[in-house]
């Protein structure tokens, strides 16, 4: 934020199965969040806490969404919690959502919202729940070995708009802390960095993950991941639906919930979850600016 912010900043707390996110409202674009500001909103002890913020503005507003503005008349310039600028969040979609709807700018039903990763098509369900039109996934050949205290899998590399790879284990212990991004060879696959999925069977279409996201260690949810686990699970399970004509869905439990994911044939995947709007406030410049 610069130091032309004088009164206080508006802001929101929400979260989707626990990935958890500082909303600022900005339609015209005047704020300036400045990496070290949103670290500082993010941090769990000194500020208001998230895994990332995610910054409402009007996409004619915004020089990088401009030219989506026609498709969506909002833009979610996500961040991640140390401040780095993100492609794409499957969770902070639905959570931008919703707080589009509270906010009274959007009722349920559909509303398109611009990102970096490309316009994403969002139905707000009467029910209370969110589904995301997430695109397609790009499957990579180049994939990555990920090492965790002396155990290593080949993790398959799948683009959700922004990266990851996809390790099975057989226990999400396995994992370790996650407190560090687990080491992966060939670095040169993921040059902008990844997020890394370990995913264990739970039944039949039915898995649970843990992630750690870039600039973000181990958080409770991560929608994009979840959609890559699900069609990284699918093939290992030897299911196409561009092969097969017909839509798979996969359960994928994440620490913070659960989230249903189908894949169609025609390649676009559907991500369902809850949205929840949980707070508001104001911060005092002064402090932001510290």
């Amino acid at each position: 934020m610069t130091s032309a912010q004088t009164s206080p900043l508006a802001f929101l707390k929400g979260h989707g199965t626990e990935n958890d996110f500082v909303i600022v409202p900005d339609t015209e674009n005047v704020i300036d969040l400045s990496p070290a500001a949103v670290a500082r909103l993010c941090d769990r002890r000194a500020g208001i806490g998230a895994d990332g913020v995610l910054h409402v503005v009007r996409s004619a507003a915004h020089p990088e969404a401009r030219p989506m503005a026609d498709e969506a008349e909002w833009f979610m310039d996500y961040r991640n919690a140390d401040g780095s600028v993100a492609e794409m969040c499957g969770n902070g979609v639905r959570v931008f959502a919703r707080y589009l709807q509270h906010a009274g700018h959007v009722t349920a039903g559909e509303v398109s919202v611009a990102t970096r990763g490309g316009v994403k098509r969002v139905h707000l369900d009467k029910d209370g729940s969110v589904t995301v039109r997430m695109g397609k996934a790009l499957l990579p050949e180049a994939g990555v070995t990920v090492t965790v205290d002396g155990r290593s899998w080949p993790a398959r590399n799948v683009n959700m708009g922004n990266p990851h790879a996809v390790a099975f284990v057989d226990d999400l212990a396995h994992a370790g802390t996650l407190y560090d991004e687990p080491p992966y060879v060939p670095a040169s696959v993921y040059p902008d960095g990844v997020n890394i999925e370990f995913v264990a069977d739970r039944g039949p279409r039915h898995v649970a993950m843990r992630v750690h996201e870039r600039g973000a260690a181990e958080t409770r949810s991560c929608g994009t991941g979840a959609c890559a686990v699900a069609v990284a699970t699918a093939r290992r399970d030897g299911t196409d639906p561009a092969a097969t004509g017909t839509p798979v869905t996969y359960t994928v439990d994440v620490l913070g919930g659960t989230l249903v994911i189908t894949e169609h044939p025609d390649g676009e995947i559907e991500m369902t979850g809850p949205a929840v709007i949980v707070a508001e406030g104001t911060v005092e410049p002064s402090w932001l600016d510290a």
